[in-house]
């Protein structure tokens, strides 16, 4: 260390969009917080620089009501006194998806460009624990260094606040750590005995904490406004410590210094979660489910099926909608801060999120619904069709439940060769034609149209579509619904299903021969947390399902079956009621398992009506497999981790500021496995789990974890001072009806050879069906296009790399194809044909071209992506 350290202040604000307070309220304190920022900036040389928290979504609050003021800021970014970004948000990096973040930095880092340069740090002072995989999206963006708060420990392999951050694949960030918090300068009194209380003690810990003894004494906190005295108080600084050198520095200058001494920091790996000296709350991912599910099938939604079908418009003539994505994206973004995603806020707050999500979920519903129409409209032939799109990157076959409408009473599919296709009918309705089309009414024809849902079997080409013809008043060929099991409640060529005397399911694998029992137990028990962490009760009682009632019944379809099993559970209300043994509160599930006759897959959709509060629910999914590792899906990779945390031993003992309770994050697959055989759970949303059992391994699903307070004290999980304020939330009790999915796919082999990954966005991208007919409410004119009957775009093996995101480029005529290697440990191939000639060119995340990688992406490392811009040659 050096004999004397140099104390870098940085004035910033810590700006949260919206806690426990509004995003209008933070909106209008910015106008007059930024006033003041700008007045300083404009009339004090000696004031250097401003830190405006990284993210840009401030500035475009800030402009959209007061745009007047875009040229200051302009002139203060591009002297280097206002800094700005690199983010669009404050993004959390354990909870949102690895397109949700690269998307952030995208969007961040080109509105920065219209002021001025970033700031190129990824900086994240508050969000709850670091993804090991952000080194290698801030390298896709040019960004080598870090900045953050939370989640570090020496057992990640030193006690220093400067080293060199690894992701899996190699890439690498220089990391500076701030161990007390970005806040540690707030609000700094200007006399001396002030000054030595709050300081002493700090500088005693930042100084053995630093490697360089470059010590940073961030000036600002929450929503502060900038401190106006601060000059003078450095100046009084001098005084009192002489031995030490006080300067205010932007971040870059202290990262400058750090970055000579580059020889000397030690390298770490991995993720930062540990909750030792701050808090990270390992079990926020399961607050407010509602809007964690929304979360997810947006993400989904936008990723997996809107972005690669607006592609194929694209290369088949049609206009790439850029802006409206764009504002899907960033509507979402706004609830991927920490606070926002995290769900640690105010019930108002969560209605705004709820409303955002509900917004940007209309807008990519009904642009689904637009360009596959645009692409129907225009495909060749006279009458109905029915254009089934499959935005997966290889050949599938599904089992497909979809909707067509007619005037008719009978009809008949066909392919394009004529031959004729089957279905079987589930359900037929009348719907008003007024629903259909206004025009039709308009002119008094009020003649019904008649819906019929249907279910047909197709192969359908990688990244592509197959048209289906519709012969009205024809009879089709009709398949009947199949015979039931003799033995079992469901089977298919590979599982056999049982249902056990508590409403649990005991499933046999007919290809491995492995069973797996108690199946779908419910275990309901306290929750005395708050949004921030979960923690048991004091008085504890565990409840199962089997203490429950349950019935069954079972629906066989021509390629399907479904199995509703229905259960009753009496509950405690809350606290008080478990503490004395009283179930005046109930919980009714209903888990919806269906079992395609081709699939090695078994899907579960559940229904959950919560009439209890202050109580968390799990679905258990036990397995026969003895292991300490499970394995998750994370951003860009996959992430192995022990089932039990060994520092739950003594962690009160060590002073950990919270619990380091072995509960999980993924984003849509996690898998246990004993040599050969595994079993991978799908979820979209249900994104926290926990592994139990002694021996043979159990999944522990949260399905709900309802609480009423946003801030609690003194919690068995986290002792001391509330996280946040103590704010009643009733609304995060939950109660009332929840809908989610998971989904089960046993293998053998290495996860990456059998393709798990693949398996699992498969599930989450479902096939779209477009029904094209005459009539439509929204008139549209005929398009110059002419589309093929079916096409294919692009395919992938459905093993080895995986598909992350297919799209358009933002400034040029090409598409985006990133594809990463899910696999932490081995390498894989990057196998990748289109259906007409292309040229490739890799570029970063950012779509910049790299210039001397030559062929080094078609094999991909551990965790390694590579982002390709495509160019069709003819």
């Amino acid at each position: 260390m050096k004999n004397v350290s140099r104390v870098h202040i940085t004035p910033h604000m810590h700006w949260d969009r919206e806690w426990y307070f509004t995003s209008e309220e933070s909106r209008i304190l910015l106008v007059n917080n930024m006033e003041e920022i700008l007045t300083r900036l404009e009339q004090d040389a000696d004031y250097p620089c401003y830190v405006l928290d990284g993210q840009t979504a401030v500035l475009e609050d800030y402009l959209a009501v007061q745009p007047q003021h875009a040229a200051r800021v302009k002139a203060q970014v591009q002297a280097g006194k206002l800094v700005i970004g690199p983010w669009y948000t404050q993004t959390d990096t354990r909870i949102v998806a690895g397109e949700s973040i690269v998307r952030n930095l995208l969007y961040g880092l080109r509105d920065c460009r219209a002021f001025g340069e970033p700031m190129k740090i990824g900086y994240l002072p508050d969000s709850f624990g670091m993804s090991g995989q952000m080194p290698h999206i801030y390298n896709g963006f040019g960004i080598t260094r870090a900045l953050f708060w939370r989640g570090c420990s020496e057992r990640h392999g030193t006690d220093k606040t400067e080293f060199i951050w690894q992701s899996r694949d190699g890439s690498e960030v220089i990391a500076q750590v701030l161990p007390l918090g970005y806040a540690i300068g707030k609000y700094l009194p200007d006399d001396d005995a002030g000054l030595r209380k709050r300081l002493e003690s700090y500088f005693a810990v930042l100084e053995q904490a630093s490697l360089t003894g470059e010590i940073l004494l961030p000036n600002g906190h929450d929503q502060m406004p900038i401190q106006q005295n601060i000059l003078a108080v450095m100046g009084k600084m001098r005084q009192l410590w002489p031995q030490r050198e006080f300067v205010m520095s932007r971040f870059e200058d202290v990262f400058d210094l750090i970055e000579a001494l580059r020889d000397r920091l030690p390298r770490l790996a991995g993720e930062f979660i540990d909750g030792k000296y701050m808090r990270v709350h390992r079990t926020i991912g399961s607050t407010r489910m509602d809007i964690k599910l929304a979360h997810a099938r947006i993400e989904n939604r936008i990723v997996n099926l809107l972005e690669p079908l607006c592609a194929i418009a694209w290369r088949l003539g049609f206009d790439y909608p850029h802006g409206l994505l764009e504002l899907m994206w960033k509507t979402i973004l706004k609830n991927h801060a920490h606070d926002s995603i995290g769900c640690c806020c105010s019930d108002t707050v969560h209605r705004d999120i709820q409303a955002r999500f509900r917004q940007a979920e209309d807008m990519a519903d009904n642009l689904l619904r637009f360009t596959q129409r645009k692409i129907a409209d225009s495909v060749p032939g006279e009458g109905d069709k029915l254009v089934l799109f499959n935005l997966m990157p290889f050949s599938r076959e599904e089992v497909i439940n979809t909707t067509l409408i007619m005037r008719a009473s009978q009809f008949r599919l066909r392919d394009s060769e004529g031959l004729e296709v089957a279905y079987c009918i589930r359900g037929v309705r009348e719907v008003d034609p007024g629903l259909i089309d206004r025009q039709i009414v308009h002119y008094g024809n009020y003649d019904p149209f008649m819906a019929y849902d249907i279910q047909l079997m197709q192969t359908l080409p990688a990244m592509g579509y197959r048209t289906l013809f519709i012969d009205a008043d024809v009879t089709g060929m009709q398949i009947a619904a199949s015979a039931p099991s003799r033995t079992a409640l469901l089977e298919n060529a590979f599982w056999e299903i049982h249902l056990n005397d508590d409403g649990t399911l005991c499933l046999r694998d007919k290809t491995s021969g492995q069973v797996y029992d108690r199946v779908l137990a419910l275990e309901e028990s306290a929750d005395d947390g708050d949004e921030y962490d979960y923690s048991p009760a004091r008085e504890e009682w565990v409840l199962t399902s089997r203490q429950g009632t349950h019935t069954v019944e079972v629906m066989h379809e021509a390629w399907q079956s479904r199995a509703v099993i229905r259960v009753t559970l009496a509950v405690p209300v809350n606290l008080d009621e478990r503490a004395a043994r009283l179930t005046g509160g109930t919980l009714e599930v209903e888990f919806h398992v269906t079992l395609s006759h081709n699939s090695r897959r078994i899907d579960i959709e559940v229904q959950l009506d919560n009439q209890a509060d202050d109580h968390r629910v799990r679905v258990l999914i036990p397995t026969p497999f003895v292991t300490d590792r499970v394995l998750a899906d994370t951003q860009f990779g996959t992430v192995s981790r022990p089932v039990n945390d060994s520092a739950m031993a003594d962690w009160q003992a060590q002073g950990w500021k919270e619990a380091p309770v072995p509960v999980w994050n993924m984003l849509s697959y996690a898998v246990l496995q004993q040599a050969e055989h595994g079993l991978a759970l799908f979820s979209e949303g249900l994104r926290e789990f926990e592994v139990i059992g002694e021996g043979e391994k159990t999944f522990a699903l949260t399905l709900l974890r309802g609480v009423g307070w946003l801030g609690k004290s003194d919690l068995l999980l986290r002792p001391g001072r509330p996280s946040g304020i103590a704010l009643p939330v009733p609304d995060s009790q939950l109660r009332g009806r929840l809908h989610s999915r998971f989904s089960l796919w046993s293998f053998s082999g290495d996860p990456l050879d059998a393709g798990v990954a693949q398996q699992a966005r498969r599930w989450l991208t479902p096939v779209l069906c477009y029904n094209k007919i005459p009539w439509n409410a929204m008139k549209l004119n005929p398009a110059p296009q002419v589309t093929p009957v079916h096409y294919s775009l692009l395919t992938l093996p459905p093993t080895g790399c995986q598909l992350s995101a297919l799209k358009k480029a933002e400034d040029r005529e090409a598409l985006i194809l990133r594809l990463f290697n899910p696999s932490d440990e081995t390498t894989c191939a990057a196998s990748l044909t289109f259906s007409s000639p292309v040229i490739l060119r890799e570029t970063a995340m950012d779509e910049q071209f790299l210039e001397g990688e030559g062929d080094r992406w078609p094999r991909l490392t551990a965790c390694q992506s590579v982002t390709l811009d495509v160019v069709f040659a003819e």
